[in-house]
């Protein structure tokens, strides 16, 4: 094993840092309870090279491997974990990719370069009011008509939902057959039919946009179908496994946020007549993030090599999906304490972090479903349907 950056991931990673530092951080505190996403900011990520990373450079990306997107994803997070939602796992992880692996060779060549340009936002729809840890239950129906299909139904929770130009929706094609009935579609974002309805008051990720999405008979063409019909239920699980891995990247870069703030306000502030990195107790906070955080970015990278091998690494991707996103939640609640009460206002990014890294525990399947991918693949009994 190899643990040292090659020069072209270090160059990523530097790149990725000059951009956050000039681009993200500067506007956190203003647009933090935005509740919207600046496409702007999408399109400088394309033209900086960052957006399309582990897309082929054939249809329009960077071409970069998977260690390298995980230091994309850590840097980017570690920013902003609202930039990281709409900009790289929904865009990228859970549309893009998707395309990539499931799409047809016109629908690579349509969606991919402009996804990756910044040009279409890409949203990804699975979730429903009483299907999210279950989505055989989705309620959302696909209805054939003649050439076209007419979707019913509503998402919820729906990341980039309200501005997305393009929208993966997954749907029940025949209701009999379960999870084998689903089928995914493409759905324009200005579909007739299609009511989009901003979620307010989220405890964080505040400048990135979630809605709820309803759907009255909106008309697709069935060249519309992403992954063959009946396939649906496989293609919105392979994307999870994309989303996971690169929200467990964006978990260790608020570990490691947290890390650096932390270990420079130990050094600055003053008590009882020595920088309370002095203290004994203070050491124990910084050390326990510091491990916390090295250990989770070793499970991720993990995943990012079985990746690049070709391997499949679905177990993997849970844990490191699992251990970074508490992690995470672990050193924001450290680096709180470190900070004292000015680290429970917004003057310093640590309670920022804290809401975030809440939210990475629940979105790409909460941690319990992740410790229940992990039951099932070790013991190999599973614990739901």
């Amino acid at each position: 094993m190899d643990f040292e950056l090659n020069d072209g991931q270090r160059i990523i990673r530097d790149t990725t840092r000059r951009f956050a530092a000039q681009e993200i951080t500067p506007y956190v505190r203003e647009r933090e309870h935005d509740e919207q996403f600046s496409i702007d900011v999408l399109r400088r990520m394309a033209e900086t090279g960052l957006l399309g990373g582990p897309i082929p450079e054939a249809y329009g990306g960077g071409g970069v491997d998977h260690i390298s997107y995980e230091i994309i994803c850590e840097e980017i997070g570690k920013a902003s974990p609202s930039v990281f939602t709409t900009a790289l796992t929904v865009q990228i992880s859970l549309v893009a990719q998707t395309i990539l692996k499931w799409g047809s060779e016109e629908q690579k060549r349509h969606y991919l370069p402009k996804l990756c340009a910044g040009e279409l936002a890409g949203a990804y729809a699975l979730t429903e009011p009483n299907a999210g840890s279950d989505p055989a239950g989705m309620q959302t129906a696909a209805r054939r008509e003649g050439d076209d299909f007419l979707l019913s139904g509503q998402k919820m929770w729906i990341s980039n939902g309200g501005l997305a130009d393009v929208i993966l929706v997954f749907a029940q094609t025949d209701p009999a057959l379960g999870h084998r009935g689903i089928t995914g579609f493409f759905v324009p974002g200005d579909a007739p039919g299609l009511t989009r309805t901003a979620i307010k008051g989220k405890m964080g990720l505040g400048a990135s946009n979630t809605a709820m999405l309803f759907f009255d008979n909106v008309r697709v063409p069935a060249a519309s179908v992403l992954g063959g019909a009946g396939n649906g239920f496989r293609v919105a699980m392979s994307a999870l496994d994309n989303g996971r891995f690169s929200t467990a990247a964006c978990a260790v870069g608020v570990a490691q946020g947290c890390l650096e703030a932390s270990v420079a306000y130990a050094k600055q502030r003053m008590q009882f007549g020595k920088p309370i990195g002095a203290h004994q107790l203070v050491q124990e906070m910084i050390a326990d993030i510091a491990v916390d955080t090295e250990a989770a970015r070793l499970l991720v990278l993990k995943v990012a090599a079985m990746r690049d091998r070709g391997e499949t690494a679905s177990k993997e991707v849970s844990m490191a999906k699992y251990y970074a996103s508490e992690a995470a939640v672990r050193a924001a609640r450290n680096a709180i304490q470190v900070h004292g009460g000015i680290g429970y206002v917004s003057e310093y990014p640590v309670e920022r972090y804290l809401r975030d890294a809440i939210a990475l525990t629940l979105y790409e399947g909460t941690t319990q479903i992740q410790k229940l991918i992990i039951g099932r693949d070790t013991l190999g009994i599973a614990a739901f349907g």
